[in-house]
């Protein structure tokens, strides 16, 4: 059997270093990869994707001026403490991505002059049917509402109804289409149970739709990475 030889990793890093994440097995294992991107060759590969991995190795091999990486906490944190004067940017797909959210969340945020009434010339479209997700977001919506009319801080309805603050504060200044449409958008119902989990671990810091998928997947979401990620662009802001 033939055996692959890995080339001499250089002393020196790359002028423009690539640093990636790879799974040696989705959603459990993960390694990184360094690329010189002006020569599209990898330069070496590390057995995780921890700071002090990646850290460990600019401080082995200096030289980078331009680190392009993906938005992985732990690659920036590792960047800031071994190449400090290095450029940080964005990878193609990263940008891609960002434009796509962003274009995404304009559209939302303008849904009611992009609307139009639907009619047949037997009148008005039927709506869409009920479903249990909708109907929680309706429920969600009058009960927020209702109780920010009696005077209650957003604080306090949070308490009172066990929601935090920041979806309390969506369904109070939200119209009730907007928030349908969204959930209608989040995969009928997959995310749902998990909403909470991913405000929590927002909160705590972690602002990755990537990490935050693999934990849900660790969780149980059987959902696509994109509704993850729409859910992060959209709603946590």
């Amino acid at each position: 059997m033939a055996q692959l030889v890995a080339p001499p990793v250089p002393a020196r890093a790359p002028r423009i270093l690539g640093i990636d994440e790879f799974a040696f097995r989705k959603g459990r294992t993960y390694g990184t990869v360094l690329v010189d991107v002006e020569n599209s060759r990898p330069v070496d590969v590390l057995p995780n994707r921890e700071t002090s991995s990646v850290a460990a190795w600019l401080h082995e091999h200096p030289g980078a001026e331009i680190v392009c990486r993906d938005r992985l906490m732990a690659f920036t944190k590792a960047i800031k403490q071994a190449a400090p004067d290095a450029l940080e940017v964005a990878d193609r797909w990263h940008l891609l991505q960002n434009l796509s959210t962003a274009a995404e969340k304009t559209c939302r945020r303008h849904r009611a002059c992009l609307r139009r009434p639907a009619t047949t010339d037997a009148g008005p479209l039927p709506t869409a049917p009920a479903t249990p997700l909708l109907d929680r977001v309706r429920q969600r919506h009058r009960d927020v509402n209702e109780l920010a009319a009696t005077g209650l801080s957003l604080s306090a309805i949070g308490r009172r109804l066990q929601l935090d603050r920041k979806t309390v504060r969506r369904y109070r200044h939200s119209d009730l289409e907007d928030l349908l449409a969204s959930a209608r958008d989040r995969g009928a119902g997959l995310l749902d149970p998990f909403t909470d989990y991913v405000q929590h671990r927002f909160q705590a810091g972690c602002t990755s739709s990537t990490q935050l998928y693999r934990e849900l997947i660790g969780l149980g979401y059987a959902g696509g990475y994109h509704v993850v990620n729409r859910y992060v662009g959209s709603s946590m802001n």
